[in-house]
């Protein structure tokens, strides 16, 4: 159960309630000016701890054009893994020298234009392997690329689908194996473990693990690797107060996650005969989380059965799914009376899933009633989907304080858009009995429906 005595009457000084009035219920509101102080805190973390830092926006976090282009004119590479996002990347002029290319699922069209912009690939697996050498060779080109590795670890549960092995081998072999192809050369690697990784020590290992491994290719006197890409996983920022303690109480910090790494990094590096590697994160969640709220307003209130006040939203799973596997933060807009009491926030869909807060202690809600969800900006507007309801606006509150739409609210033509109806469904009026209709390989037969007395 979570108690909350929280209120929150305006984002960035633009009041709520007149936020609502304007774009109407619900609304995703994105605050500028935290997503700008996130991203440069982070980035000036690292940077005081390493000398060749990049970070790479993961589009899969959030990647509402608007944002992105915020986050790139921060310095963000773009952190892709698919065709859609690849696409995305480029339409926001992001040069393919400044794109990560990830994910299991890279088709040849893309990975054709992906090549020819030198972008940087992480090859997940052995078919795409083949695919990216083949195209090379047809190209006449000699490119470099990376390889996306994975181990077992008592920090981690193993995210062994993606990558290559270094347990069983699989990564040495496949590094063997660009070694020997005349169209290819291996000079980086790609490694993520993880989402919300609560304790830095998990990177530490990593570090390790990844510099032993890239010691071991190297020994060749021939391979260099320049880009050693650790991925995510670093939580949202505002939750280290709430989930990130030790057990000491020890409050973890962006600094912790920076220092450990680098640290790490630079120790493991000591001694070596190169330049140092370029050091890439695509942390996501820390960037964006907090920056963003859902403002929903209350459309039924009732008592359940065993005494517990329900209050039904119209703001659903549809459109905030992490709510199935996360306790958002959640604030009235207003003050209201100090006697809390155990609440449940439903969503409007006709699905016995869309719970919103299973549990919560809030005052006495009344129809009309305004609540804000925070820390909603990763992986909701990505992930939402049509069901039911249809998707809000998103705004940006800009670090002057004006207001601007980013993505306009849904209508039903959006959602009808790209559907078709065949001609012989055209018909609105039921056939006579045996009668043809426009499709000839269907024939109805009307039979009366009342039974005989």
């Amino acid at each position: 159960m979570c108690t909350n005595r929280q209120y929150i009457s305006e984002i960035d000084g633009v009041s709520i309630v007149d936020l609502i009035q304007l774009y109407g219920s619900p609304l995703f509101v994105t605050s500028e000016s935290r997503l700008r102080i996130n991203i440069r805190k982070i980035l000036h973390s690292f940077r005081e701890n390493y000398p060749y830092i990049v970070h790479g926006w993961p589009y899969k976090t959030n990647y509402i054009d608007a944002i992105c282009r915020i986050l790139h004119q921060e310095g963000s590479w773009a952190e892709v893994s698919s065709l859609l996002e690849y696409e995305k990347a480029r339409k926001h002029g992001v040069g393919g020298e400044k794109i990560l290319f990830n994910g299991p699922h890279k088709p040849r069209s893309i990975l054709e234009c992906a090549i020819a912009e030198n972008a940087h690939l992480n090859i997940d697996h052995f078919d795409e392997l083949k695919l990216v050498e083949a195209i090379a060779r047809e190209k006449n080109y000699r490119i470099s690329i990376a390889i996306r590795i994975n181990y077992k670890s008592e920090f981690i549960t193993t995210w062994e689908r993606f990558g290559f092995s270094i347990d069983n081998g699989e990564a040495r072999r496949v590094c063997n194996w660009i070694k020997k192809s005349p169209f290819l050369t291996i000079d980086g690697l790609h490694c993520h473990i993880g989402t919300s990784i609560i304790n830095p020590d998990a990177y530490k290992e990593q570090i390790q693990i990844m510099c032993d491994f890239m010691k071991d290719i190297e020994s060749d006197n021939e391979t260099e690797i320049k880009f050693l890409d650790i991925g995510g996983g670093i939580p949202s920022l505002d939750a280290f107060q709430v989930l990130h303690c030790n057990e000491g109480g020890y409050l973890v910090t962006i600094d912790d996650y920076s220092k450990t790494i680098c640290n790490a990094l630079k120790f493991e590096l000591s001694g070596r005969n190169k330049r140092l590697p370029t050091l890439i994160f695509e942390c996501g969640r820390a960037v964006i989380d907090n920056s963003q709220f859902l403002i929903t307003k209350i459309i039924g209130v009732k008592r359940l059965p065993d005494g517990k006040q329900a209050a039904i939203l119209d703001a659903g799973i549809n459109i905030l799914p992490t709510a199935l596997s996360s306790n958002h933060p959640v604030a009235l807009s207003r003050q209201h009376s100090d006697q809390l009491i155990e609440t449940v926030l439903y969503g409007p869909l006709c699905t016995n899933i869309d719970i919103m807060r299973q549990s919560i202690d809030l005052p006495i809600l009344y129809k009309d009633d305004l609540l804000i969800f925070q820390m909603v900006g990763a992986y909701n507007n990505t992930n939402w989907m049509q069901f039911g309801e249809l998707r809000p606006a998103i705004i940006l509150i800009s670090e002057l304080g004006s207001h601007n739409i980013i993505r306009a609210a849904e209508t039903v033509a959006d959602v009808c858009r790209n559907e078709r109806i065949p001609d012989y469904l055209l018909v609105t009026s039921p056939p006579e009995e045996g009668e043809w209709v426009a499709d000839p390989k269907v024939r109805v037969t009307i039979t009366d429906p009342t039974p005989s007395s």
